[in-house]
């Protein structure tokens, strides 16, 4: 069966809606599934019928920093399709695979609508704090029935030892993999930090011109790059502007369904975006255990897959939206990708601008570019636009890439899971927890504790070529080792764990 030259199966991205709210009385904001139910009714009005809600079959949420037992649930009764399947995925499971699992069963025709959302209400949290007004959320007792499919992770974030010399916050990791990108750039400290600069003001000036962006007031490089009370520095070279900005309240809904469901409901054509693949990569290495800390096997092979899937060439992407919880994230996947130098790295304008709900936020990027790809030039809207969105989870542990166009492909949607194929290139280093002697560092960063100098971490290299992890607090050899490149020198590693 074809519906006006489509396959029936193929599924169509017909609706997208975002909810945002910034009230200083937390009394005012609505809570995480109320975020939610907002987004799917705006998502429903943007598919051109919010008479389709009750027939949607599932509802998919990322797990999020709230606390309820059954997310879906609370979003599928307020909007009266009480009996969709629930799915939840926990955190570690690749934001995309919500929207792969999905469109890969509307095309093995097992589902024919379903939505995926996920919200967040953490500033709510924070002006509850800040005001001493605590706001509660809804509670789901026991008599709640679990979500129908449960998505679970339990890769490590970072290996025994790296816990041990005090790898506990993502942005010490993602600053040590920035390291590692100077070093192989050639680039000298100073010269770095101003590309960092130029690039998250250009990211800025993205999220100024995105309605649904939680900053939209453009930042200058020089305010980016230099710290100060109200952007300290957090793990060098990166400032609280560099980060991720979870303290958003912030969700958003895409509503998928089949050709054939489309046409059933009468959805006026001229909004449908079609993912055409997705590619992705599930196998785990933890940083420190990593061959080249700046470059993952994982990107590029999923990046390449989803694009052979597609039948697009790289010098087709119109734009990408690139995973962006720090600089090193957007670099590095820029770097394996290989995209053309006038490709667009952000649509929303990044985390750190844009927003960074703590589990959705490339979802946010997906339904971005919706709204990206429907604007057509004047030329017709025969004319393909092609945009690529990625993901990561952990630190570089798995990578997923996906194609949307407004025009579908005549392959269909394809999809393919690479793991296997990864894990036979990505072999992780051995590590040596007990090592003590000369060690030479392959990345590092001086983290900083309230806009002081805390301590330094240092992954190296032995000169048996396994791995160690080393940590310094020697404060004057810390300040040098932001004005001076440490990468590739070589270091005196004690017993104790410690570097000088």
């Amino acid at each position: 069966m074809h519906v006006r030259g489509l396959a029936a199966n193929t599924p169509i991205i017909v609706g997208v809606g975002f909810e945002q709210q910034r009230r200083d009385d937390p009394a005012q904001c609505s809570e995480a599934y109320e975020l939610m139910v907002a987004a799917v009714r705006t998502a429903a009005r943007d598919a051109g019928s919010e008479s389709l809600l009750p027939l949607i079959e599932s509802i998919s949420v990322p797990q999020g920093l709230w606390h309820y037992r059954n997310a879906g649930k609370l979003v599928a009764d307020a909007i009266g399709c009480p009996s969709a399947k629930s799915i939840v995925s926990d955190l570690g499971v690749l934001q995309l695979t919500l929207l792969s699992d999905l469109c890969r069963d509307i095309a093995a025709g097992n589902r024919q609508i379903g939505v995926i959302t996920g919200g967040e209400a953490k500033y709510r949290d924070l002006r509850g704090t800040i005001t001493q007004q605590p706001v509660a959320e809804t509670h789901q007792d026991e008599r709640t029935l679990p979500p129908d499919v449960r998505l679970t992770s339990d890769d490590p974030f970072c290996s025994d030892l790296e816990s041990k010399r005090g790898f506990s916050a993502a942005v010490d990791c993602f600053a040590v993999i920035e390291s590692v990108l100077r070093h192989h750039e050639g680039l000298g400290v100073e010269e770095h930090r101003d590309k960092l600069a130029n690039l998250y003001s250009s990211f800025s000036e993205v999220a100024a011109a995105n309605p649904h962006a939680w900053r939209r007031e453009p930042f200058s490089a020089e305010a980016i790059r230099n710290p100060t009370a109200k952007n300290a520095m957090q793990a060098f070279p990166y400032t609280k502007l560099h980060c991720s900005n979870w303290n958003v309240n912030q969700a958003v809904a895409i509503i998928v369904c089949s050709a054939a469901k489309a046409e059933q409901l009468g959805l006026a054509r001229r909004g449908w975006i079609y993912p055409l693949s997705a590619a992705e990569s599930t196998h785990v290495v933890v940083l420190a255990q990593q061959r080249r800390l700046h470059s993952h096997p994982g990107t590029i092979l999923t990046g390449r897959r989803a694009l052979e899937l597609a039948d697009v060439s790289r010098d087709e992407i119109a734009a990408a939206e690139l995973y962006s919880c720090f600089p090193a994230a957007v670099r590095s996947f820029a770097h394996d990708l290989e995209l053309d130098p006038g490709c667009p790295l952000t649509v929303t304008g990044g985390m750190a601008f844009a927003g960074g709900p703590f589990n959705h936020a490339s979802l946010a990027g997906i339904a971005r570019m919706v709204e990206v790809l429907r604007s057509v030039p004047a030329q017709g809207s025969s004319r393909r636009r092609v945009g690529l969105v990625t993901n990561l989870s952990g630190i570089f542990g798995k990578q997923g890439c996906a194609v949307l166009s407004n025009v579908p492909s005549a392959l269909g949607y394809r999809y393919e899971d690479l793991t296997a194929a990864v894990a036979k290139q990505d072999q992780p280093v051995r590590v040596d927890a007990g090592y003590a002697g000369p060690a030479s560092i392959v990345g590092y960063t001086v983290v900083y504790v309230a806009g002081k100098i805390s301590h330094g971490l240092a992954i190296c290299d032995t000169p048996q070529g396994a791995r160690t992890v080393a940590r310094s607090e020697d404060k004057s050899l810390l300040a040098t080792m932001t004005r001076e490149e440490f990468c590739g020198r070589t270091v005196q590693v004690r017993s104790d764990g410690n570097f000088a």
